[in-house]
């Protein structure tokens, strides 16, 4: 695949009609295109009875159960988009564009990609068994026995865990020395700007009166590249709201962007397409609640999505806003009016303590630490006399952008409410990437553990921690440190957020390839895609979703279903995704080896 990425269209579409040369003389031969579709179907239909057919002559008689399996799944995606179904779905017939290549070569191809092109050498190279996983019958577990087979296996493990160790050697978790070193001097830094000591830099009360929101004081402090002036520039023009603590702009690296801090520089800086994205949208009045919260809000304040857990969302604001967050469209600046009022609040949580089927409630906003001891002993006090609340999550960023936040007071306030074998309080954090993983936080997640208390993780899959065994190695990290890794969302599909998002085969194979290898500890999260309204989709589990189409741009069209589908007749969603060949593009731009990651193509 990496020698066809610099090849023209007319090249790839070469080795296309090379891949199968069938289905080429099929739409040459026909007289238009519906005729061609009865003729294809009925070719992957012998195509999937010749796959098990033990009296079978094909070519893959003697093909291994591995190659069978994937020829089965590209036979179905195959299938999947020549519907016509899925034609007036999505309104395109990659069925049509096949057509045209076939006869009318270069006309046609100036209506697709090289991306869509790929697409379909890949799937043509499928059905046929040779997607290049070819794996021998006499494997090293058959021919050896007893001792020789497991010291052979052993050797095989090893090869896994050495490709491993060398992947994580690319990356540093927060804890590094030389990061640490480096990190004291920008912090050393930040307090002289603010004519501030170590005192200053411990109360938590400081860091959130001297939360940076302009491109001066960034500036002064880090140097900027051209892209993150500009996005900053949009930004403040716009009164789009931006927002980082000292502790977090401590984690950048004071001499530009690098390798190692640009995770965490993406998700604070708003980027040019970011900023005009969302200009957009509010010039044209589009609707940015991706998840349709308002439409799955039974009282002002709560949203519910399942049967016994509902959130509640005191808090409008955060000391630190992500560029990707799911509310952009309802977090607003800390200085503004963010606070629910409290006979909302009291409303809401009469509301829960009247409905006996919730067991469980989320508490988050915004990042509900941010509010004073006294108000959050309000709120999760009220929450935990209703007899029917079984645990009281608090979901919160403050390990990572506030940790000096975790003082006495709170753990005081936290150890109270959380009571072994009747309530347990939790909190559920968002760690991105290990070197967001400081020494600070660590210390405060410490704190919350001798409570007793535990930590979860919800990860945001984006293309900044997306690389091979990036995430593993995150997930490696958070469990030494003492948190549970939870869930791993693929990025929203929200227009504005387009430079975070990944195609979701990419999490498939990571989850596969490179999660697989952990401890089974270390890989508690689950995969998950955030079906507007309906909440969570598993992303393990084919059942869920399906690939319906690709454009013509190389981009694949899911049709997801939702988690009650097995209880109710429930809607379904249609998902255009990031296109594989673009995301591959923008690796190999940024110096990544494409080879590495070239099974991707047979995730769906």
């Amino acid at each position: 695949m990496k020698q066809l990425m610099p090849l023209s269209k007319k090249d790839v579409l070469e080795r296309v009609w090379r891949a199968e040369p069938v289905i080429h003389d099929i739409l040459l031969e026909s007289r238009h295109v519906e005729e061609a579709r009865f003729i294809i179907f009925n070719y992957l239909d012998r195509l999937r009875r010749n796959l098990y057919n033990m009296k079978s002559k094909t070519y893959y008689a003697d093909m291994n159960v591995v190659e069978k399996r994937n020829a089965r799944e590209c036979i179905r995606v195959l299938s999947n988009i020549m519907r016509t179904e899925n034609e007036h779905l999505t309104n395109t017939s990659p069925l049509n564009l096949l057509y045209d290549l076939a006869h009318s070569e270069e006309q046609a191809l100036d209506n697709i990609t090289k991306g869509f092109l790929l697409e379909f050498y890949t799937l043509f190279l499928g059905i046929r068994g040779k997607y290049g996983k070819q794996s021998r019958h006499d494997t090293l577990l058959d021919v050896k026995k007893d001792r020789d087979a497991a010291i052979e296996r052993s050797s095989q493990l090893d090869m896994y865990g050495n490709m491993m160790r060398r992947y994580f050697r690319r990356y540093r978790s927060g804890l590094d020395q030389k990061l640490i070193r480096e990190r004291r001097e920008l912090k050393s830094d930040i307090l002289r700007f603010f004519n501030a000591g170590d005192s200053e830099w411990d109360d938590y009360q400081w860091h959130l009166k001297h939360i940076i929101k302009d491109i001066k004081t960034i500036s002064a402090l880090v140097a900027l590249d051209d892209e993150e002036r500009e996005g900053l520039r949009l930004a403040t023009k716009h009164h789009l709201p931006f927002e980082i603590t000292p502790h977090y702009l401590s984690l950048f690296n004071k001499n530009g962007r690098t390798d190692h801090d640009r995770a965490i520089r993406a998700q604070v800086i708003p980027g040019p397409r970011y900023s005009r994205n969302v200009i957009e949208n509010w010039t044209t009045g589009k609707d940015m609640d991706f998840m349709g919260e308002k439409a799955t809000s039974p009282i002002d304040g709560v949203t519910r999505r399942y049967p016994r857990i509902v959130i509640i969302k005191p808090f409008q604001s955060c000391p630190q806003i992500c560029v990707y967050c799911q509310r952009n469209w309802e977090i607003k600046d800390i200085d503004a009016d963010v606070m629910l009022p409290k006979r909302k609040v009291s409303k809401a949580i009469d509301w829960i303590k009247n409905n006996e089927n919730i067991t469980e409630v989320l508490v988050t906003g915004g990042d509900p630490l941010t509010l004073t001891n006294s108000y959050l002993a309000d709120i999760i006090g009220q929450l935990a006399n209703i007899d029917h609340i079984e645990r009281i999550r608090i979901g919160t960023r403050i390990p990572v952008t506030l940790p000096q936040r975790i003082n006495d007071g709170l753990l005081e306030l936290l150890d109270t409410y959380h009571e072994w074998g009747k309530r347990e309080l939790a909190l559920v954090t968002h760690f991105e990437h290990p070197s967001e993983i400081s020494p600070d936080s660590l210390e405060a997640i410490k704190k919350i553990r001798k409570l007793g208390m535990n930590i979860y993780n919800q990860q945001v899959f984006t293309y900044f921690n997306s690389r091979k065994f990036e995430t593993a190695f995150l997930r490696t990290c958070l469990k030494v440190a003492g948190i549970d890794p939870y869930y791993s969302f693929n990025c929203m599909g929200k227009d504005e957020t387009i430079d975070f998002r990944v195609p979701i085969a990419r999490i498939e194979q990571e989850r596969k390839e490179e999660a697989r290898l952990l401890p089974g500890l270390a890989r508690t999260d689950e995969p998950v895609f955030n079906v507007p309204r309906l909440g969570k989709s598993d992303l393990q589990a084919w059942q869920d979703h399906e690939v319906v189409m690709i454009l013509p741009d190389g981009r694949r069209i899911y049709r997801f279903y939702s988690w009650e589908t097995k209880l109710t007749t429930s809607k379904d969603y249609l998902y255009t995704d990031v296109g594989i060949y673009e995301y591959l593009e923008r690796l190999e731009r940024d110096g990544e080896n494409v080879n590495d990651y070239l099974s991707i193509w047979y995730y769906f």
